[in-house]
């Protein structure tokens, strides 16, 4: 079941991207992940348009929207490749035809779903501080 998020399921839904981000981004140091953690429970997360997968009552995933663009779309590790990130793209498909999403091109499993998915870089950039390829990408 795909449903709008409420404030007080930010706890699990960070909880979820701390084990999904760290199985994607094993290349970004603590600091940087706990400065992104914070933004997200602060910022990103109550400002941002997001959906819930539940299964059996259970959060497994997520996709946070601002406008068209995908701010962040995890699923816990353990309900991988089962479809649960295809059925969020496609949920939210339904109010955006154009999407775009920005992905560290060293994430061996975001750039490829993506990619799987028909969205094609358009642009890339160096982040600051960093020194990671990030790429642009759209749909």
């Amino acid at each position: 079941m795909i449903r709008k998020y409420n404030e007080k399921e930010i706890p699990a839904l960070i909880e979820i991207w701390e084990h999904a981000s760290t199985l994607a981004h094993p290349f970004l140091n603590n600091e940087f992940t706990q400065m992104v953690k914070k933004a997200m429970t602060e910022i990103y997360l109550p400002n941002s348009d997001t959906w819930v997968y539940k299964e059996s009552e259970k959060i497994v995933g997520f996709i946070s929207m601002i406008e068209n663009e995908i701010g962040g779309l995890f699923v816990n590790p353990n309900y991988h490749s089962k479809g649960i990130g295809t059925a969020l793209v496609n949920h939210i498909n339904q109010f955006h035809k154009k999407l775009e999403v920005e992905v560290f091109n060293e994430n061996k499993i975001g750039k490829p779903f993506y990619e799987k998915h028909g969205f094609k870089t358009f642009k890339t950039y160096i982040q600051e501080g960093k020194n990671q390829k990030v790429l642009r990408m759209k749909k």
